[in-house]
Order: C-alpha cells, then structure tokens, then sequence
C-alpha cells in the first residue's frame, strides 16, 4: 500500500478471538472493497494468549491493507481501540469489535451517513441476540443511567462501534486521559451526530470479554468522567445525617422536658455510630475513586506500550530484529 492517506480505516481491537478473527477479515476486507475507495484495517492485539497474536501476523504478511498494533501485554479495550485511533490514517475511521456481533456489513450504512455529510455515526442497538435476560436488563438499566445522570447526553443502546470522521479522531487523539470511556468522549466533542440502527448478532465464536463486573468497572469510569453526581450525593448524604441528627436532639430534649423520660440503653448509641459510620465510609469512597483518577493522571505514564506496530511489518523481513 503507498503511504497515501487511504480513505477508511477500520479499527478493531483484539483479545483471544483466534475463532472469529479469520472470519472477521474475510467479512470486513469483502465489505471495504465493495467500497472502491481504499481502505486498512487496524488490528490491535490486546495481549491475545490463544494465538490471535499469530493470526494478525500471518495476516498482515499476506495483506499489505492489514495493520498490526501488538501491545506488549493487555491494557484493556478502551486503550486498545485508544491505540488503533492513534495509528489510523483514512478520512473515516471506524471503531467495531473483532467478535463478529456487530456486523461488518453494518459499515455501509455508516459510510452512506457520513457521506450525507455527519461527523459521528453511531450504531443504536435495535435487537441483540444471544444474550442472556439478566446481560439484557443490565445493560438496558447502564445506558438509562448513564444518559441520566453524565453531563454528556451519551446515545443510549450505543457501543462502540461508529464511524468518526478524521476531524473528530484528531480531537480525540489529543484526549489522554487513562480511564476513558469512548462513546461518551466521541459525544463530548460534538460535531454532526446521527444514530443507524441495527440488529446485534449472538458471538460467532469465545466467550464474551465483557463479564459483569467489567461492565460496572466501565459504568465507574462513565460516571466518574462525565459527572459530578456522585460527589454531590455524599454532600447529600451528609446533610441528611446532620439533619437525622438535629431532629433526634430535638426530640429528645422535648421528651425529657416534657415528661422526664430518657433514652437508655446502646442501641440506639450503636444505630447512630453505625449510621453515621457508614455514610462517612461511603464519602470516603467516593472521593477515593475521584482522587484515584488524578492519581493515575499525574504519573504521567503512556496509555499503552506497543510491542510491535505497523511500521515493524513493513520493513524488510529480518530488519527489525534486535539481535
């Protein structure tokens, strides 16, 4: 490929998909060259222990469109697709997931939108297949969330998965935050934004790389991002405990004055202690999590660690060997 910018990119991040991944080239390489405009696709191996790693190599010695981003261990999927982003370079980048549940195909549709002249394009979530009820509610319940309470009105029932016009991946490039929740920064920068919807098909191969306690670890980052609502509620919680405590004083002082009896006992000591203990602790928390995002910040440290990258692949066999 010459090093003319090509006009799509496809960026696509991957962690032990070694099932699919043949799969997903074949679907996603036939659906670019329809296009007839010129295209690469970015796979980025997240630390792949089931021999994706090999697959991508292998690919892109047979490809010249295929460019590998390998990271010298997993960083996650945010970082990974952060990483692709990055090493793009078509006019139109779109970010879509190596496990086949979001169609290739659906690219098209993208493509027509943003040739209508939109910036963003996301993919809405119109039927999912293959997923269980409990997957299904959870994930109904984090986007209404979400959209309630962040300070960004993110899409609801959106991914990932959306073409971005190079304008909005510069933007977002210079964005270095280390937790990073994608679909709310692409609708943090604005720009022109329409939704396409689509039916999501059940994983072609593997199992999901989203458990649940990975979703509410995202759900943390989403939150923690794009608002402030969870510092607010500690302060709520603290006026509600000083006024819980105020009305009791009250109360009490009526009552002694008032007919001489007394409160006796630790039980109701005990109540109080734990009560106020715990909204305390959950203070605490909350601000942990804020003050341990500016940790992270401050160090300084580069999102990722790349072990090989497209650059590697088109040298000469044997060039880049260290010795």
């Amino acid at each position: 490929m010459s090093n003319e910018r090509p006009t799509f990119s496809v960026v696509a991040p991957v962690y032990n998909e070694s099932g699919s991944l043949m799969e997903f080239y074949r679907r996603t390489s036939s659906v670019l060259e329809s296009t007839g405009e010129s295209w690469e696709l970015i796979l980025i191996d997240d630390g792949s222990q089931d021999g994706s790693t090999e697959i991508i190599r292998q690919l892109a010695k047979e490809d010249e469109h295929v460019r590998p981003v390998i990271f010298a261990r997993n960083f996650g999927h945010q970082i990974a697709v952060t990483a692709g982003l990055d090493y793009s370079r078509g006019k139109a980048v779109t970010i879509i997931d190596s496990d086949l549940q979001d169609p290739p195909e659906v690219i098209l549709d993208l493509v027509a939108k943003w040739r209508e002249g939109y910036e963003v394009v996301f993919a809405v979530r119109a039927e999912r297949e293959g997923e269980t009820a409990f997957k299904l509610w959870t994930a109904s319940l984090f986007y209404r969330v979400i959209y309630k309470i962040t300070d960004v009105k993110i899409p609801m029932d959106t991914g990932d998965f959306r073409l971005m016009d190079r304008r909005v991946v510069d933007v977002m490039n210079r964005m270095r935050e280390h937790h990073r929740f994608l679909r709310g920064m692409s609708a943090w920068v604005g720009f022109k934004q329409v939704g396409v919807p689509y039916k999501r098909m059940a994983r072609f191969a593997g199992s999901t790389k989203y458990p649940f306690n990975k979703m509410l670890k995202l759900a943390l980052t989403a939150i923690t991002g794009f608002s402030y609502l969870p510092l607010q509620v500690a302060t709520i919680l603290g006026f509600i405990a000083a006024g819980l405590s105020l009305v009791a004083a009250i109360v009490v002082i009526i009552m002694r004055a008032v007919t001489g009896a007394a409160f006796l006992g630790q039980a109701s000591t005990l109540i109080a202690v734990l009560f106020l203990g715990g909204v305390q602790l959950i203070s605490l928390g909350i601000l942990g999590e804020y003050i341990g995002r500016i940790y992270d910040e401050v160090k300084g440290r580069p999102l990722y660690i790349v072990r090989e990258s497209p650059d590697d692949f088109s040298k000469p066999q044997g060039e880049n060997d260290n010795g």
